[in-house]
């Protein structure tokens, strides 16, 4: 009786991006889990081959696809949505999740150089992506917008300073972007995650002094998991939150979360 029951995603086009390890990892194995039809991508052709022979054991050839993607440039933006469209019909949902962090330190010792990595693939391809996605979503007739954010960006955190940067700017994006696509049916959140066992954030997780100072700032004294922030990402994607738009959710344990 239970395979019966109808699945909350089922009959929605999801793009993830960079969704081959961590947490677009884990939302990609949500929402497809959850029914929706997922394309996932990142920038390294081995890493979409290895996450998508996982994701197709599971899920099955027809419902995850996959592509080499580099966010931040045009014509890699403009071959994931075509492909996505060609494969599945249409688009009902964007997940970003695509950032880089090159560097550490005082903001204020930060080259110009880096500083306009970070905010090209942590906030304008993010912004380019939800423009050029938008029409599509509108075409069928609403949808989900979830950007990745980061506790980082409700609560700078110490010799992460550009990257706190830009994703406090993610949460600006958030509540202007709503309000833009409210009257079309379009709803647009963001998950500010803490600090989550992956390797992106393993600088923080896998030194122990560090982790062990970090630990005293999280009530819960542990960690994130991936997949604790994929449920809620796929939350948002789902008619289960359809009175939220706007908002900005914090999973992190208990950090401080005050902007």
């Amino acid at each position: 009786m239970s395979s019966n029951i109808a699945k909350p995603l089922e009959g929605k086009v999801a793009i993830i991006t960079a969704s081959t390890d961590g947490i677009g990892f884990a939302a990609a194995k949500q929402l497809v889990s959850d029914g929706a039809s997922i394309m996932i991508c990142s920038r390294k052709k081995n890493n979409v081959t290895n996450a998508l022979e996982r994701l197709q054991k599971e899920y099955g050839v027809d419902k995850v696809k996959g592509l080499v993607c580099h966010v931040s440039k045009n014509d890699d933006r403009t071959n994931l949505i075509q492909e996505t469209i060609k494969i599945f019909g249409g688009i009902d949902i964007l997940v970003s999740n695509a950032a880089t962090n090159p560097t550490s330190g005082s903001v204020l010792d930060c080259d110009e150089e880096v500083w306009d990595k970070i905010f090209d693939v942590n906030v304008k391809s993010a912004f380019l992506l939800t423009k050029e996605v938008a029409p599509h979503l509108i075409s069928r007739g609403g949808g989900s917008i979830v950007y990745v954010s980061s506790i980082a960006g409700v609560n700078p955190m110490p010799m992460l300073g550009a990257y706190s940067i830009s994703k406090t700017a993610l949460l600006g994006l958030t509540k202007v972007v709503a309000m833009d696509l409210a009257e079309n049916n379009i709803r647009v959140n963001c998950i500010a995650p803490g600090i989550v066992k992956t390797k992106f954030a393993s600088a923080l997780t896998e030194n122990e002094s560090l982790s062990e100072h970090l630990l005293q700032g999280i009530p819960i004294k542990r960690f994130g998991r991936p997949e604790e922030i994929g449920s809620i990402i796929s939350f948002l994607c789902s008619p289960a939150s359809s009175f939220i738009t706007g908002e900005v959710i914090v999973a992190s344990g208990g950090m401080t979360s005050r902007l």
